[in-house]
């Protein structure tokens, strides 16, 4: 096989496109099904969402990879909130424990996963989907759980 001279070499690396060169002010990500635009803002101390539009703590001339960190900070910390308060709500009409959880981040992979310890790990993109779908998401999440211990409650319950 023939290795291709420096010169070519050198064009085609050049043509790979950035992947963190789509992170700047004005751009759109994706939140909840919707669309929200990236607005750079330095009169700002936190990240903060008005309307559509995602207000991050940055200088103009701030790097593709810091509005990328500072962006994909303020959605895993949404994640965290939305899916949260759905296990919370979902378990206690379940009449079940809130189970332990955490947020993955990996790149592939299924929204949720269960764990035989009966603890749960989502996805922090599934923030990018519509609401019911991240509803439908803990649910069955919840579901794929092994039933609760109720034995402990329904001696409990006698003595009381």
């Amino acid at each position: 096989m023939k290795s291709r001279s420096a010169q070519l070499a050198l064009r085609l690396d050049a043509a790979l496109p950035d992947p963190d060169a789509r992170w700047r002010d004005g751009v759109e990500i994706a939140y909840l099904g919707g669309r929200l635009i990236l607005r750079l803002d330095t009169d700002r101390r936190l990240a903060v969402l008005e309307g559509a539009n995602l207000h991050l703590p940055l200088p103009p001339a701030a790097s593709s990879r810091q509005i990328r960190d500072a962006a994909e900070a303020w959605l895993r910390q949404a994640a965290a909130q939305r899916i949260g308060a759905s296990i919370e709500r979902q378990a206690h009409d379940l009449r079940r424990a809130v189970p332990r959880w955490a947020l993955s981040f990996a790149a592939r992979g299924s929204w949720s996963q269960s764990h035989a310890d009966g603890s749960l790990r989502f996805n922090w993109r599934l923030i990018e989907q519509q609401p019911a779908l991240i509803e439908e998401t803990v649910g069955r999440a919840l579901a794929a759980l092994p039933p609760a211990d109720v034995t402990a409650d329904l001696w409990a319950m006698q003595a009381a």
